[in-house]
């Protein structure tokens, strides 16, 4: 294999690990969050899939948040 193969597939992990962690930080935060005012059955099956769903959604959102961030971070050596 050549290097630049080796440093995507490096990435392409890295960036798969962190929006895991960010899916499974969003779930560990709505666990605190009252569903039973929103759904008829907070215990049935609908009520966890719409609760992954937005685990997803959440976790994705500030896993790409802290990814674009860390890449345009490393652009500010260029203005200094």
């Amino acid at each position: 294999m050549s290097g630049i193969a080796i440093e995507t597939a490096a990435q392409a992990i890295a960036y798969l690990i962190v929006i895991l962690l960010g899916i499974l930080l969003a779930w560990w935060a709505l666990q605190a969050f009252r569903f039973d005012i929103f759904v008829k059955e907070p215990k049935s099956l609908k009520a966890r899939v719409l609760q992954l769903i937005f685990a997803v959604v959440l976790g994705y959102n500030l896993a790409r948040f802290l990814l674009d961030y860390a890449y345009f971070a490393s652009f500010m050596s260029w203005i200094v």
